[in-house]
């Protein structure tokens, strides 16, 4: 799993408190949460990085603004997961306790407490202890934001102007209310005016009118996580793959085996039927028509017992079955390509109704 997961992730806000930022959406604020007992405090770490010859003008703001926050927000620290995949955030300080969450690859949060190799942190909604072998802190942790965060310019007035251009005269591109966020692309070489990404267009702000900040990705819990992975398979399950041209028979044959199969279903249920009939029909696994997959050895048991045949003679068809079998003939799939359905006994696949798809 990885961050492209966390599409919910959540914001720690520079201006905002722990306790706010446990009740955030957003994703992370990577300068909302810094370190107190960092070794040798700031001016070591400018000396490290001067020393290293790497600081630049991008650097050497982003330590001014590590300066001022430390003088706002004294005693928070920052964590980042040192893991090249996925963290397990436990609910004690215990690899055995209930998993509460998980942190990925290049996510942060809020340090909470230590004690025995453990740590207590915040990130996002998640609240739990993680090992400190697969964590960073202090000045490992602030150069992986510096690589991994991006930087947003908070909305501080209560309405700012975007325009095409850094001028006070230039067009007003739109209207944004107060802490709304941008993506920062650059600054004015006079730092008074600051580009940003506004609905995929450049815009310019005010500089005077935004706070800058950063933001780096927050961890899902176990809630969030089973919520994401059951919105990926519901995305997966609709497909359309091409309209099946057939003649009125073959209509009627498939209608008849929906009929059959699940005319006691809801409408959803009737449509999966049909879609494992036609996926079956597009499937090498199967022969290559509606007659040939319904008519297979030991297949559809209504095909086997004489029901089917009967159906068809009496003309007695479920108009909805009709519908369904007209919808899946258009290439409309509920269920994916898969191409088994049984009674639902538990087993894994997309349950619709009394059948369980897979």
């Amino acid at each position: 799993m990885r961050k492209d997961r966390k599409l919910g992730a959540c914001l720690l806000g520079l201006t905002l408190s722990i306790c706010l930022v446990a009740q955030s959406s957003y994703p992370v604020n990577a300068s909302g949460m810094f370190f107190e007992n960092m070794r040798g405090g700031v001016g070591q770490l400018l000396t490290n990085q001067a020393q290293t010859k790497v600081a630049s003008e991008k650097n050497a703001e982003s330590k001014k603004r590590i300066q001022d926050f430390e003088k706002e927000h004294p005693g928070e620290n920052l964590v980042m997961a040192n893991v090249s995949d996925s963290l397990n955030i436990r609910e004690s300080a215990d690899a055995q306790s209930e998993r509460v969450g998980m942190l990925y690859k290049d996510c942060g949060g809020t340090v909470l407490e230590r004690k025995d190799g453990w740590t207590k942190l915040q990130s996002g909604n998640i609240v739990g202890w993680a090992s400190d072998e697969y964590l960073l802190f202090h000045e490992d942790a602030w150069k992986l934001v510096q690589d991994v965060s991006k930087s947003v310019a908070v909305v501080e007035t209560k309405t700012l102007r975007v325009r095409a251009e850094a001028s006070k005269e230039a067009e007003v591109l739109g209207l944004l209310p107060q802490g709304y966020l941008l993506e920062i692309i650059s600054e004015t070489e006079d730092k008074t005016w600051i580009c940003v990404d506004y609905e995929g267009k450049t815009g310019y702000v005010d500089a005077g009118c935004v706070k800058q900040d950063f933001l780096i990705d927050a961890g899902e819990t176990v809630e969030e996580i089973k919520a994401r992975e059951k919105a990926e398979r519901e995305a997966k399950r609709f497909k359309n793959f091409g309209e099946y041209s057939t003649d009125e028979s073959n209509l009627k044959l498939l209608a008849a085996i929906i009929h059959c199969e699940s005319r006691g279903e809801s409408y959803e249920g009737q449509v999966a039927v049909g879609a494992v009939v036609m996926n079956r029909v597009r499937s090498g696994a199967y022969p290559n028509s509606i007659y040939g997959v319904i008519f297979a050895s030991g297949q559809f048991s209504p095909a086997m017992t004489g029901e089917l045949d009967r159906v068809l003679e009496s003309g007695k068809i479920n108009e909805s079955c009709m519908k369904a079998a007209k919808e899946v003939l258009t290439g409309y799939s509920n269920v994916s390509d898969y191409t088994h359905f049984r009674r639902n006994n538990g087993r894994d696949g997309i349950v619709i109704g009394n059948h369980v798809f897979y």
